[in-house]
């Protein structure tokens, strides 16, 4: 594996090579209605939806009107964008 992410372990890498099984929304929505919580799932969403926004040059007030994010959630997001990991930005290049 090319990144070395801090929480990366043998029973990680089997639950990404789950999800990288997974073939369309359907599929993933039995398998995380099975592994998470509804809050969880929906906290994810919610987190993804605000990189998405910051992405579009959205204010932290835009965000929290659409999102309900608190201002500390979407400062976190911000973060990881500008400099973490560049999983989001990954992602929203591949969505484009």
């Amino acid at each position: 594996m090319g990144y070395n992410a801090k929480f990366q372990s043998e029973e990680t890498d089997k639950l990404f090579e789950a999800i990288l099984r997974l073939e369309n929304v359907e599929e993933c929505y039995r398998f995380f209605e099975d592994l998470c919580t509804i809050k969880e799932i929906q906290s994810l969403s919610q987190r993804f939806q605000v990189a998405c926004l910051l992405e579009e040059n959205k204010t932290y007030s835009e965000i929290e009107k659409i999102t309900g994010a608190s201002t500390a959630t979407i400062s976190r997001i911000n973060k990881c964008l500008l400099y973490g990991a560049e999983g989001y930005k990954l992602i929203l290049e591949k969505m484009k």
